[in-house]
């Protein structure tokens, strides 16, 4: 690969994206509206001669002249603050965007990666979760405009690829964390962090027994790579196995901080999945991936990054 295209390129996620691949020594073309996406981190590569940005909506339009030999979708709110603020948007970069970044993958004879995620899965009843569980998601609730977006993505990814021959990949990702996560996401970590270092309450919904598994961006980012580069067409699972309760996680947000901040508890949110956990069996045998920065060492490396933004 030479030259690859990454939608959502100025998110937390798609900035870790251009730099890697950048590092890797090809060429990267970063598209974001900027909706929840930020200019600032991708400024550190603007000066790169092989990095180049695009503001533009991808649910309306999006080519780009000249070779590509991959095109990334990984445009979309994330987290459930973000994706019930912009229902609609949501909804429709999820479709008119994939169908969109298809397009052009299928016009440049590139292969194509579906950004999916964990959240295909619902509020599980099977635990840990494979690829061949199917969900329990509810389609109509205030998280299913995030949930059915992506499942339709996966579904369309899978028609052009049967229909048209495009390469694909689609990495379902799980709860990541890491610098460059808004102060504002709504997700649990930056949640913690901001509370405990400004000495506001941390707030835990429910009774914190509901577990997450968290996976540090260098993971992910390493993960996508090895999935990319790879033969595999369907689902994978990359996340972190070692799952961790949301009370677990910030106490040790609350200690690491040495914040004096108390956790207060507050009512579940609708739909909030009581355990979400990977089964990574298929990355580990295929792609010889497993995570490596367990939680301590993660939050370490991330904290210094929220203290300097606020």
């Amino acid at each position: 690969m030479k030259r690859i295209l990454i939608t959502g390129g100025a998110g937390f996620l798609g900035s870790h994206l251009c730099e890697h691949f950048l590092a890797k020594g090809l060429s990267v073309i970063a598209v974001d509206n900027l909706l929840t996406g930020r200019m600032e981190n991708v400024e550190h590569l603007i000066a790169d001669p092989r990095f180049s940005f695009i503001k533009l909506d991808v649910t309306n339009f999006l080519h780009v002249p000249g070779k590509l030999d991959a095109v990334l979708h990984f445009a979309s709110p994330a987290s459930p603050a973000d994706y019930q603020k912009w229902p609609i948007p949501t909804l429709k970069v999820g479709a008119l965007g994939t169908h969109k970044a298809l397009g052009l993958a299928k016009d440049k004879r590139a292969l194509f990666m579906l950004a999916s995620t964990s959240e295909v899965y619902g509020d599980p009843q099977v635990s840990p979760q494979p690829e061949s569980y199917w969900g329990n998601v509810n389609p109509i609730g205030p998280r299913g405009v995030y949930d059915e977006a992506k499942r339709f993505a996966e579904a369309l990814t899978m028609a052009y690829h049967r229909s048209h021959g495009v390469p694909v990949r689609i990495v379902r990702i799980f709860n990541t964390y890491g610098p460059r996560m808004r102060l504002d996401d709504g997700r649990a970590v930056p949640n913690f962090l901001t509370q405990a270092l400004t000495g506001k309450p941390i707030t835990v919904y429910g009774d914190g027994t509901q577990t997450r598994s968290l996976t540090y961006v260098d993971d992910l980012v390493d993960g996508i790579d090895r999935l990319l580069r790879s033969s595999m067409t369907g689902p994978v699972n990359i996340g972190n196995p070692n799952e961790k309760s949301l009370l677990e996680i910030a106490e040790t947000v609350k200690r690491l901080t040495k914040s004096r901040s108390r956790i207060v508890f507050r009512g579940l949110p609708q739909d909030d999945p009581k355990v979400r956990r990977p089964d990574i069996a298929l990355a580990r045998a295929k792609l010889r991936w497993s995570p490596k920065v367990e939680l301590e060492p993660g939050l370490r490396r991330t904290i210094p990054y929220f203290r300097e933004a606020l």
